[in-house]
């Protein structure tokens, strides 16, 4: 593999996160095949390719069989592109044609109905206008000129030599509309990306993309999630956590609470990720919110991902229990995100927390909830290999992380709806309990892998100041499971309280 080719015998497409997939570009004087249904986003990222190109003074060239002129260019108007600056575009259906009764058996001239016609007009206008980039789109339509593999082969191979000749780079489009499984294409070109577009029973479509080949040349495997936004095509790579290797002391981080730091055995370890886990309502947002709070106190800056509540409200109720959320935002310690699971996807999420640690030197990184992200997930059964991946490059960066579970159930057997307890350094598990005919609240930590900490279980409130750790609930058994037994008597002989 040619890993360590230079960029600069690369052609850039000009397409974020997609020129880091293909390890700096296509090969230029090469021949790639962009293949996806209608609406995948071919056409668009076609468009960044020539425009990236006209950059760079490269002329363009986009020959159309499929779609006008009229409608490429209002395509890029809609993205504030022009095509006027060393772009050129054949249209080989010219809408004129159209309108005459002896031509109407296709979108090409009758003349040209022969696919050897077709070709030599392709040649004809290469010829003109010299290009350094080519797009041909689509397949589908010589596909059907073609009427058979062998000739529809013997058409590719032709426009393969006759460009291999002119040194240019060409992006072949194709819509798979005719014999979709057709792989004549793949044998031939250079390099093959497919683009998917998904429909969730609920949501945003969600968008995604893989290179299924790349001769000679290493790149990022497996499925990368991408979005078609107001600028074109934006693509998420895939986190490795493996690519990144970053050596920081570490240090016992303190949440400003003393009894709180006693009962994590002094503090959390910098670099390491924290999962509280119980039912709603214990406080699990309350006890991040102090974290990233000790955090900005610090001096240092931090990062919410809301997944499952307002951001106004969340601001009110914080304010209430004396964190100024909105202040810190506004001095710019703080960054806030609320996130739609509706909308976003992994590969869009992952992308927000890796522009925060290394573009903005964020070390602290809240999610709030895993419920939530698990939500954003197309395919639920992979939650937990995109936190491994995401949770390992958190650490590798020296960021320390705090997530949030919510559990099902109120009282006493309860369950997660994913398990990540293995995956997170630490855990801290909250509960209710019942004394008297009052719910009460108790904390613990169950798991610390960087040290000791207390094995007790201690009540806990939440009021105006915040969050106040109690005693060590010793009087008491089975919390855990919020049916709490009384040992014995309190101090006065009566119950204890």
């Amino acid at each position: 593999m040619n890993e360590g080719r230079s960029i600069s015998e690369k052609a850039k497409l000009g397409v974020v996160g997609l020129d880091d997939i293909l390890i700096g570009g296509l090969r230029r004087n090469r021949l790639f095949l962009f293949e996806g249904i209608p609406g995948a986003g071919k056409t668009t990222l076609a468009l960044q390719f020539l425009l990236e190109g006209a950059r760079n003074q490269e002329k363009g060239l986009y020959i159309t069989l499929s779609e006008t002129e009229a409608e490429l260019r209002e395509t890029a108007t809609a993205h504030g592109w022009s095509l006027d600056n060393n772009i050129d575009i054949f249209e080989l259906a010219p809408p004129e044609s159209l309108l005459d009764k002896k031509q109407q058996q296709s979108l090409l001239y009758s003349s040209d109905l022969e696919l050897g016609e077709t070709t030599t007009k392709i040649f004809e206008a290469v010829e003109r206008s010299k290009p350094a980039r080519v797009v041909l789109d689509s397949l589908s339509e010589i596909r059907l000129l073609a009427q058979s593999s062998l000739r529809y082969r013997r058409q590719i191979l032709a426009l393969k030599h006759f460009f291999a000749q002119r040194e240019t780079t060409v992006m072949l489009l194709d819509d798979m509309t005719a014999e979709a499984d057709d792989k004549t294409v793949h044998s031939v070109a250079h390099g093959v990306v497919r683009l998917e577009e998904l429909a969730p029973d609920y949501g945003a479509e969600r968008r995604r993309l893989r290179v299924m080949k790349y001769r000679g040349q290493s790149f990022r495997g497996g499925y990368h999630d991408f979005t078609i936004m107001t600028g074109g095509v934006h693509v998420f790579p895939r986190l490795v956590a493996a690519e990144y290797r970053t050596e920081n002391p570490s240090s016992v981080l303190s949440s400003g609470i003393e009894r709180f730091d006693k009962l994590m055995g002094g503090g959390i370890e910098s670099g390491s990720s924290t999962l509280i886990i119980g039912p709603a309502g214990t406080g699990k947002s309350l006890i991040v919110l102090t974290m990233a709070e000790a955090a900005v106190k610090r001096g240092e800056r931090a990062a919410l991902f809301i997944f499952d509540e307002e951001l106004g409200l969340l601001f009110t109720r914080a304010k209430g229990m004396g964190i100024d959320l909105k202040g810190m935002r506004d001095a710019g310690h703080l960054v806030i995100e609320q996130m739609d699971a509706a909308e976003v996807s992994p590969g869009e999420f992952a992308h927000k927390v890796r522009t925060c640690v290394e573009e903005q030197s964020i070390r602290t990184v809240v999610i709030d909830s895993l419920n939530g992200y698990q939500n954003s997930m197309p395919q639920e059964q992979f939650l937990i290999l995109h936190m491994h991946e995401l949770l390992q490059y958190l650490n590798r960066q020296s960021a320390t992380t705090f997530l949030t579970v919510a559990q099902h159930g109120m009282m006493g057997e309860m369950r997660a709806p994913v398990d990540v307890t293995y995956l997170a350094d630490t855990v801290i598990m909250l509960r209710y309990f019942e004394v008297r005919g009052e719910v009460r609240r108790a904390i613990s930590m169950v798991k610390k892998r960087t040290g000791r900490h207390e094995n007790t279980l201690r009540e806990f409130s939440i009021n105006h100041g915040g969050l106040n750790i109690g005693e060590t609930l010793d009087k008491f058994q089975d919390i855990l499971r919020g049916v709490p037994q009384i040992l014995g008597a309190g101090p006065s002989g009566d119950q204890p309280p």
